[in-house]
C-alpha cells in the first residue's frame, strides 16, 4: 500500500507562461469580449426597434470583422478552445443576422408600422389584426 495518498500518480504541471504569452492571451480575451458585445449587441438592438436598424447593422459588421480577425488569431496562436468555439458560434449568429438585416431594410416601412401596431395592441385580437395587416402588405410569396 502507498503510505502517502496522491503520491502514486504524478501530475505534470504546465510550465508558467512567459510575459509575451500572457500579453497575447490578455489581448485575445479582450478581442473576444469586444466581439461578443458587438454580436449580442447587434442581436438585442435588432429586436429592440426597427428604427435602430442602422446601429444593428454597424454592430453586425464590427462583429464580423472582429470575428474573422479573432478566428485567425486563435488558430494561428493556438489559443483556448473555448475562445475558438465561442468565436465560431458568434460568427454563425452574425451570419444569420445579415439576411435578417437585409430583409428589415427592404421592408423597413412595413416592419415599422407592424411594430407600432403591436405596441398599441392591448388584446390578443388586436395583435392578431396587426399580424394579418402585416401579412397583407407583404408580397404574396412572403406572407
Amino acid at each position: 500500500m502507498n503510505s502517502q495518498p496522491g503520491r502514486g500518480v504524478q501530475q505534470q504541471a504546465k510550465p508558467p507562461l512567459s510575459e509575451a504569452a500572457k500579453a497575447s492571451r490578455t489581448k485575445t480575451l479582450a478581442l473576444f469580449r469586444m466581439f461578443l458585445v458587438s454580436v449580442f449587441g447587434a442581436l438585442f438592438v435588432y429586436q429592440l426597434d426597427v428604427n435602430y436598424l442602422w446601429l444593428s447593422t454597424i454592430l453586425t459588421a464590427a462583429g464580423m470583422v472582429l470575428g474573422i480577425f479573432l478566428l485567425a488569431r486563435t488558430i494561428r496562436l493556438k489559443e483556448s478552445k473555448l475562445v475558438l468555439v465561442g468565436t465560431i458560434s458568434g460568427l454563425v449568429v452574425a451570419l444569420v443576422m445579415v439576411p435578417l438585416l437585409v430583409t428589415a431594410m427592404v421592408f423597413f416601412n412595413q416592419v415599422r408600422d407592424y411594430q407600432g401596431c403591436v405596441a398599441r395592441a392591448l388584446t390578443d385580437r388586436a395583435t392578431q389584426a396587426c399580424v394579418t395587416q402585416f401579412q397583407d402588405v407583404l408580397p404574396a410569396k412572403m406572407g
